[in-house]
């Protein structure tokens, strides 16, 4: 059976690991954009998240800006907050992150890097970057990679 784990490492990429890395002084980063799907009954909603950690891998920070419905998100203003968030970080370097499985609630909603606990004995634990399960990790957890 697996376990738990105690920290997820990702490797950047060109699809959803596009924007991780560290910082001049060391902490590390994830520039993701989580979602809501929409469904009957909602909307849905688009965010951006700006996650920050220590050098080791401990949530510091979770700054999220909800942007809207994916038909209503302006484009303009959607590339505009991810600029200012990545310029708040200064100088920055793309590669590799360790980072610890976090929540965070805001707007009603659960973000992060979220651990999934087996359902039954053939299960395997997972990580997954909520909301919208668009990354979910596996063991081995320092594989650096993630399915969709």
């Amino acid at each position: 059976m697996s376990q738990r784990p105690d920290r997820i490492t990702i490797d950047p990429d060109d699809h959803y690991a596009d924007c991780i890395g560290r910082t001049e002084d060391g902490r590390q980063f994830i520039l993701t954009t989580p979602f809501e799907p929409a469904t009957r009954r909602q909307p849905g909603c688009e965010y951006i998240a700006l996650y920050l950690f220590d050098a080791d891998g401990a949530l510091l920070d979770a700054q999220i800006d909800s942007l809207g419905p994916r038909d209503q998100v302006d484009a303009q203003q959607h590339r505009a907050i991810r600029q200012a968030r990545l310029h708040a970080l200064g100088a920055i370097e793309h590669r590799r992150v360790q980072v610890a499985p976090f929540a965070v609630e805001q707007f009603g909603t659960t973000f992060g890097l979220v651990a999934r606990a087996p359902e039954d004995e053939d299960d395997l634990w997972a990580v997954e970057m909520q909301p919208g399960n668009y990354m979910a990790f596996f063991e081995p957890w320092d594989s650096g990679v993630y399915d969709t």
